[in-house]
């Protein structure tokens, strides 16, 4: 990158992005397509403004005030360890009071009935939310429909006026690596600002990031404040929802995470529909292909997502996918890790059919399925435990697909899992949490509500409950 930056400077050192895509194109084997989207006609063409594109989006991009009440401790004690333990131990009162806590935002107008999109992290648990239009009108907004595995919320403006602008939706997939794009957002509360960039990458999953989404990077300042604002392309066209950062000191190094407008796309489809989230479900467990298992597999190069398992009650089962397949494509979009995969059959709903390309022994084959919903079998029975013994006040159900991927859990477990703790059963004590799985008891295998209720009805005095949590086991004994 040191050593283009000469070229990205003219004259007094202005930086000038056409110019550089323009000598660009001189060079031999560029697309023709590319050409014609970037050739400068003229000198003053050459001295390009983002002006215009920003008086088109900026209006539609809103800033988010959302707020919400919690109960903090107001004892100044309330902190050292050993007044915590007072309290509990000898029933003393801990005195209590609410706070409110607010979080700053950005969102984008995206229907002229005052409809916006955000960031779920920007609006999750709020009280009341405040939206203030980039004319300093204000309205206060409910939420309509949240999407936390997307990090997605819509919220509908109450008694929004007619004259409201509108971001239009563009198409996130036909962005390339080096698209000049905007972000517009309110950066930590200063008010809308404007930063431009590029898109540096597609398909990106960040460190520590969900596993559903595929994120568009790029380098355009995004900070605190900018979560739920607009990515908009030279069009002016909304093409991402800006979401997140990588940073080792709470700002901007350049390196940001936008979610895809095709997934907000698919999400104002399913709230249009009815606001149902449920989504298609392969029924495969997969993981991306390195170079040792490219050269196993008989694979060119890494590409793709093998298939480890295949759950017998799933769409890839009824199409026969195996394990050891790999899958290269869907409807032609090429897949590079796990969240590529996850992202594409995101974007469609269940009933929807679907290509696949895939590598098996050595061939290339297309496979068409119908995409489902994750099955709700068995079904939940969802029991509240009674009784003399540990699992007292737990409300558990059988685990299911449907179930497993409400929960945020592995969908090819099976058995028992804890669905609520109440405040004054047994099972409190035990600190049981919801989503826990009940594995065993004495020694026994659980595999439905019906054996967990058969085996804690006997007459034992002593329990040892094995619990399975975060991929881990722990036994607990009781009695």
């Amino acid at each position: 990158m040191h050593t283009a930056r000469g070229w990205l400077r003219y004259g007094a050192g202005r930086l000038l992005p056409a110019l550089l895509l323009g000598v660009a194109l001189g060079m031999p084997g560029m697309p023709p397509a590319a050409q014609e989207r970037v050739v400068p006609e003229s000198r003053a063409r050459i001295r390009l403004s983002f002006a215009p594109v920003v008086r088109l989006a900026a209006p539609a991009v809103v800033s988010i005030t959302s707020r919400k009440f919690v109960e903090v401790a107001a004892d100044p004690f309330a902190a050292d360890p050993f007044f915590r333990f007072f309290f509990r131990e000898f029933g003393v009162p801990a005195r209590r009071e609410r706070r409110e806590r607010t979080s700053l935002g950005s969102g984008v107008i995206v229907r002229g009935d005052g409809l916006i999109v955000t960031n779920n992290h920007v609006v999750a648990d709020a009280d009341s939310i405040t939206v203030v239009l980039g004319d300093k009108r204000e309205f206060e907004a409910r939420i309509l429909m949240q999407d936390k595995d997307a990090d997605l919320a819509f919220l509908q403006l109450e008694d929004a006026p007619e004259d409201l602008p509108v971001l239009p939706l563009g198409d996130s997939d036909s962005l390339e690596t080096g698209d000049l794009v905007l972000a517009i957002g309110n950066p930590f509360g200063i008010g809308q600002t404007v930063t431009s960039g590029i898109i540096s990458a597609k398909a990106r999953t960040p460190p520590g990031g969900n596993g559903e989404v595929s994120f568009l990077q790029t380098d355009a300042a995004i900070n605190p404040g900018n979560s739920g604002g607009a990515l908009v392309d030279l069009g002016g066209a909304l093409v991402g929802i800006n979401t997140a950062i990588f940073t080792r000191g709470g700002g901007s190094i350049g390196i940001g995470f936008a979610i895809p407008a095709n997934l907000v796309k698919a999400r104002l489809l399913a709230l249009e529909r009815g606001g149902s989230l449920v989504g298609p479900w392969l029924g495969v467990k997969v993981r991306g292909v390195d170079a040792a298992m490219a050269e196993a597999l008989g694979l060119e190069r890494p590409r793709g997502v093998v298939i480890e398992r295949v759950h017998p009650a799933s769409a890839a089962a009824r199409a026969r996918l195996r394990p050891g397949d790999v899958i290269l494509a869907v409807d032609g979009f090429a897949i590079g890790d796990p969240a590529g995969l996850n992202y594409r059959l995101g974007l469609r709903s269940p009933g929807e059919r679907v290509r696949l390309d895939l590598w098996r022994k050595g061939v290339e084959r297309q496979v068409e399925l119908v995409l489902e919903a994750p099955p709700e079998v068995p079904p939940p029975e969802v029991t509240l435990l009674r009784g003399r013994h540990p699992l007292e006040g737990a409300r558990v159900a059988n685990l299911s697909p449907a179930l497993a991927e409400e929960l945020g859990l592995d969908p090819f477990e099976q058995g028992v899992v804890v669905l609520e703790v109440t405040r004054r059963g047994f099972a409190r004590r035990l600190r049981l949490r919801p989503g826990d799985r009940i594995v065993a008891i004495n020694g026994h295998e659980i595999r439905d509500v019906a054996g967990l209720r058969q085996a804690l009805g006997s007459r034992k005095r002593r329990f040892e409950i094995t619990i399975a949590r975060g991929g881990r086991l722990f036994t607990l004994t009781v009695g």
